[in-house]
């Protein structure tokens, strides 16, 4: 019992306990010499002497940590999420199974006979199915082996085959990523070898993935160490590189100088600009930038360098890196494929990435930071999936006038309460899937009330609205010169953004949940739809592929019921049926 009890109690709770569990034996041990014992005399408990010494230190420690394999690369670590492999209890991380060993014959189909030495030919023969060689041998025979799959943990499996995680609650026995403790204390360093920071930025969520503790640890690093190195001591200068992913989900209209231009502007409004070695828009789907990157980080880490990739979660790290491996493993060589998969958080703990960089550079993964302020940490693995941005952005314009509203979804609302001019362009940047609505403010309270959680969702379900949080308003005074183009974006971290086109000024009323981060900002994307979006609700993709379906079914019922009248027309399903009148207001 004490043996239990202690390895689920700390260092100093193991030694109160055991200590307390001492004294009470000791106790009943003094009580029972007290009274007078039976003959013959039994002997004290063996339990009595043990060493608490050697108790103490056979207790295995479990590594519920986040370290990775930054010291030891062959270390039992996950090589698709980093975090430390066990088999011996699936409800704790890193659990996998062994694969069982197949013989290595197994593929060589040595178990059958050649066919000059059969008596007859055989009836598969016959049927048609003949076995050929793997190889191009003559023989038939495969004598080589065929290279090992690395093993993952099962959690890496489930997210590669099922795209989700089978058991979440089991990510809460880790611990949160401490960067300052794993990655910035290395960075910040005097001496040791050099190191390059690979800032990825989300460019569909710039300001709710901008890494601003790391922007500012660095640039304070650079500062201090380069005062050092002036006056001949030893300085390890860190080489801040940012790179924005996923620009293939950007408007092509988006031209790449007004992009980097941007980009560079918000940079330096977080603090990072000054100190950035370089700046590289990539896409780790269609392969854009991703050759001028691998170059220029190869000649900054040099020979021995130490690189860290670093961002928020699902701001597109894992994908990055193994798709640079695809093109710089294609001459040959073992690269290191890391579990990618569209939820926050897919990797844990640091991992090294092996065969990119050459030489003795290393190249690490690190577990993604969490930003609390971005909404994307308090919903759903479903309602994430909603959220998330994973198709080209196409704008949906309102053109609206003071007194009118703005929903996206049951998670962000914008009031146009005053305006110096008749007409208000109003253009929502979000994911397809996120229905929208506009109508009068004056019903704004009777459409959070009715229809958050139904039909405007996410949150999906009237309990979620209560969970998220309560609902609170932020005013924004704006100004522009045009109505042909926005001027400035109001912008939601994790969610996306309302872009304001006027000629005038107006005061607009911001609602989202408490805690998000809502920033004005310059307009990533000026241009505005040409066709306008109308009064009411405005269903998102999933309902009109519901929709769809519903009118398919229904025009097939009607042609089998004009065929054959005897066949009833079945009753339509109530679920499509909402989604069927979404359209009114």
């Amino acid at each position: 019992m004490v043996i239990l009890l202690a390895r689920t109690l700390s260092t100093s709770q193991k030694l109160k306990h055991s200590l307390y569990s001492l004294s009470q034996l000791f106790t009943f041990a003094q009580h029972q010499q007290s009274l007078p014992t039976p003959k013959p005399k039994t002997p004290p408990p063996p339990f009595l002497f043990f060493n608490f010494k050697s108790f103490s230190s056979s207790i295995p420690s479990l590594p519920f940590t986040r370290d990775g394999n930054f010291e030891e690369p062959t270390s039992l670590v996950c090589p698709g999420c980093g975090v430390h492999m066990q088999n011996s209890n699936p409800k704790h991380p890193g659990f996998f199974l062994k694969p069982s060993e197949k013989n290595p014959d197994y593929h060589s189909h040595t178990h059958l006979v050649h066919i000059a030495q059969e008596s007859e030919f055989p009836g598969s023969l016959k049927r048609g199915l003949v076995i050929q060689p793997e190889n191009g041998d003559e023989s038939g025979f495969d004598s080589g082996r065929r290279p090992e799959r690395p093993v993952v943990c099962a959690r890496c499996h489930s997210l590669r085959h099922y795209g989700k995680v089978k058991d979440p609650t089991v990510e809460n026995l880790l611990p949160d990523f401490d960067f300052d403790h794993t990655v910035g204390r290395r960075l910040a360093s005097t001496g040791g070898t050099r190191s390059v920071v690979l800032m990825v930025v989300d460019a569909t969520d710039f300001d709710g993935s901008f890494p601003r503790k790391v922007a500012r640890l660095v640039s304070e690093t650079i500062e201090e160490n380069s005062g050092a190195w002036k006056q001949g001591k030893s300085g390890n200068l860190p080489r801040m590189v940012m790179v924005v992913t996923k620009i293939d989900l950007l408007p092509t209209e988006l031209s790449p100088t007004r992009l980097e231009h941007w980009v560079r502007q918000r940079a330096r409004e977080g603090g990072a600009a000054s100190k950035m070695t370089s700046v590289h828009m990539v896409s780790a789907v269609r392969d854009w930038g991703l050759k001028n990157l691998v170059e220029d980080v190869v000649k900054l880490a040099g020979p021995r360098g130490n690189v860290w990739a670093i961002g928020a979660q699902n701001a597109g790290k894992s994908t990055l890196l193994n798709s640079i491996g695809k093109h710089v493993g294609e001459g040959g060589g073992k690269i290191t494929h890391l579990t990618e998969a569209p939820v926050p958080g897919t990797t844990l703990g640091i991992i090294r990435v092996e065969g990119i960089l050459p030489g003795q550079g290393k190249l690490f993964d690190t577990p993604g930071l969490l930003h609390p302020h971005q909404i994307t940490t308090r919903l759903t693995r479903e309602e994430q999936k909603l959220v998330h941005i994973s198709k080209e952005l196409r704008p949906r314009t309102y053109r609206i006038k003071a007194g009118h509203t703005v929903h996206i979804a049951g998670l962000m609302r914008l009031d146009v309460e005053e305006s110096s001019v008749d007409s208000v362009y109003i253009t929502v940047w979000a994911s397809p899937y996120l229905p929208l609505h506009m109508g009068k403010t004056e019903n704004a309270q009777i459409m959070q009330e009715e229809h958050f959680g139904l039909q405007l969702q996410p949150p999906i379900g009237k309990k979620r609205v209560e969970e998220l949080g309560k609902w609170v308003r932020r005013e924004f005074r704006v100004c522009g010169n045009s109505w042909d183009s926005s001027s400035v974006d109001i912008a939601a971290s994790g969610l996306g953004w309302f872009a304001v086109g006027l000629k005038g000024e107006a005061v607009l009323g911001v609602w989202t949940y408490e805690g998000v981060d809502v920033v004005l900002r310059n307009s990533l994307i000026p241009y505005r739809s040409h066709t306008f979006e109308v009064a009411g609700f405005t269903v998102s993709k999933i309902v009109s592929k519901a929709d769809q379906a519903l009118n398919k079914r229904r025009q097939n019922e009607k042609k089998r019921k004009q065929s054959d009248p005897k066949v009833s027309v079945p009753a339509e399903s109530p679920i499509l049926t909402v989604g069927a009148d979404s359209n009114s207001c």
